[in-house]
């Protein structure tokens, strides 16, 4: 596969050719090793589509697991408790897990743990190659990325996702880079508050 286009949001692009050169070199390489014809293996049932042969989201997301895990990109978590308060909750955003559940035990209230999970996650740099529906890739970058990014665990994130020329020969409800971009620079410059880099591929 190959990368097509790039959105560099709050600078996440720049900071990691001037700080991280051999993570972005690493990602490129995994891109360019996936063998997009192998994964067009998905027998569609759909009624415009009937018996056409498309691009697989499983296979696409295994390729890309073997890849990444192989060069040492891993899962990573981050807790954090949740309360009906907003002032509490603006109060702990900064807090370790232990310090969010004891403020909110001390204020009189209950403290619900949570929790925020990206698939991979190398030197300080999240990943999350997004093939699955449209709603998803809202939720990396606006909750994920950032959660990561406020508990002091990231410097940027990264979203792969398909170009339209990709998406329109996997099934449908699958997210695709020109829609994802438009989100996102409609948001503004400064939301979400974390560094990050779009990317969108094709075969």
């Amino acid at each position: 596969m190959k990368v097509g286009e790039v959105y560099s949001h709050l600078n996440g692009l720049e900071f990691l050719l001037v700080h991280k050169p051999y993570l972005w070199q690493e990602i490129l390489e995994v891109i360019k090793s996936v063998d997009a014809l192998k994964c067009r293996t998905k027998v569609s049932r759909e009624k415009t589509m009937k018996g056409k042969t498309l691009f697989s989201p499983v296979e696409m997301n295994r390729a890309f697991r073997t890849l990444l895990r192989a060069r040492s990109w891993q899962p990573a978590r981050v807790d954090y408790s949740v309360t009906r308060k907003p002032h509490l909750i603006r109060a702990t955003l900064s807090l370790t897990p232990d310090e969010q559940k004891k403020m909110i035990e001390e204020r009189g209230e209950v403290p619900i743990p949570s929790y925020n999970q990206t698939d991979f996650v190398k030197d300080r740099v999240a990943l999350e190659v997004q093939f699955g529906k449209y709603a998803f890739v809202a939720y990396d970058l606006f909750v994920k990325h950032l959660a990561f990014y406020i508990g002091e665990k990231i410097d940027v994130g990264i979203e792969i996702l398909p170009l339209k020329s990709l998406q329109k020969e996997m099934s449908s409800g699958v997210p695709y880079y020109e829609a994802e971009l438009y989100n996102l620079v409609r948001h503004g410059r400064n939301v979400p508050a974390v560094p990050l880099v779009l990317v969108g591929i094709t075969p």
